[in-house]
C-alpha cells in the first residue's frame, strides 16, 4: 500500500535499528525519504534503493542541520530518531555523558524541529515523530539515569509543540519502545562482559518473554506519518510489550 506518497520524510539515525526500519518501510509505502546518519558508511546501503537519498548529518551540529535542511526544504514528516544510552545512576553520570544525553536525545530534536517548521507551517501541515522511550516520564529503571532523564523530556517538547502549532495543521506525536532488539542493544550487550547473562536479563523483565522488533516500531511510525493519523497529536504512544505495566 503506498500510503506515503507525496510525503517526503526526514529521518535521523537511518543507518541502523529502527531508523533503518522506518527508512525502507516510508520509501517502500511511496515516500521520499531522506535518511541522514553521522555514520556515513553505514549509509550507503541505502544508495541502491528506490525513492532514499542519503545525507551525512551529525545532529549536534546547528550549521549541518541547517544546511540539511536548506538542501531539502520541502520536508512534511520529520523523524527524530538518533539516540544515545549510558548505563549508571545520578551519582556515576559523568559531565560529560550528561552533555552527550542532553546534545543527541533533546537538543538536536529542539535544532531539527526549528529547521523544519517554517515550511510545514508554510504548507499548513506536517507530522513530527519524536523516539522517545517507555524509560522516561513513563517508567523508572535502574541504572539508565541520563538516558530516562532526556527522554521525558523529549515528551514534554512532544506536547508543547504539538499544542503550540495544532491550528497550522502540524502534528507531532512521540512513540516510546521498550526493549528493541537493535545494534545499539548489541553493543550494551557485548560491553557487559556476559552477553547471554545479559541478553536474558532482558528478555526476562518483558511481559510477552521476547524483544521488540525495529519493523513493529516503524509500522507505527507509519501510521502517523500518513494522512490516516490526522486526528492524533501530542500523544505518547508507548510500545513495549506490557513492560509499563
Amino acid at each position: 500500500m503506498m500510503k506515503l506518497q507525496n510525503k517526503t520524510i526526514l529521518i535521523t539515525g537511518a543507518a541502523q535499528g529502527i531508523g533503518k526500519e522506518m527508512a525502507l518501510l516510508f520509501a517502500k509505502q511511496g515516500a521520499t525519504v531522506i535518511a541522514t546518519d553521522i555514520n556515513a558508511d553505514q549509509l550507503e546501503a541505502f544508495e541502491k534503493i528506490e525513492n532514499i537519498k542519503t545525507y551525512p548529518l551529525d545532529i549536534t551540529n546547528q550549521t549541518q542541520i541547517q544546511a540539511c535542511t536548506d538542501k531539502f526544504p520541502n520536508i512534511n514528516v520529520l523523524v527524530n530518531c538518533a539516540g544515545v544510552v549510558f548505563n549508571g545512576s545520578i551519582e556515576e553520570c559523568s559531565e560529560e555523558q550528561w552533555a552527550i544525553s542532553l546534545n543527541v536525545n533533546i537538543t538536536a530534536s529542539y535544532h531539527l524541529i526549528k529547521a523544519v517548521l517554517p515550511g510545514m507551517v508554510q504548507q499548513q501541515q506536517g507530522s513530527i515523530i519524536n523516539i522517545a522511550s517507555v524509560v522516561s516520564s513513563v517508567k523508572g529503571v535502574p541504572n539508565r539515569f541520563a538516558y530516562g532523564t532526556t527522554k521525558a523530556a523529549l515528551i514534554g517538547l512532544t506536547k508543547s509543540v504539538a499544542a503550540d502549532y495544532i491550528a497550522q495543521g502540524i502534528r507531532c506525536n512521540a512513540i516510546s519502545p521498550g526493549t528493541i532488539q537493535s545494534p545499539s542493544l548489541e553493543q550494551r550487550l557485548k560491553a557487559t562482559g556476559n552477553y547471554e547473562q545479559a541478553l536474558q536479563g532482558f528478555i526476562e523483565r518483558q511481559p510477552m518473554k521476547r524483544l521488540g522488533q525495529p519493523s513493529e516500531i516503524a509500522a507505527l511510525a507509519s501510521l502517523l506519518a500518513s494522512d490516516e493519523a490526522t486526528f492524533m497529536t501530542g500523544e505518547n504512544i508507548v510500545i513495549d510489550g506490557g513492560m509499563s505495566l
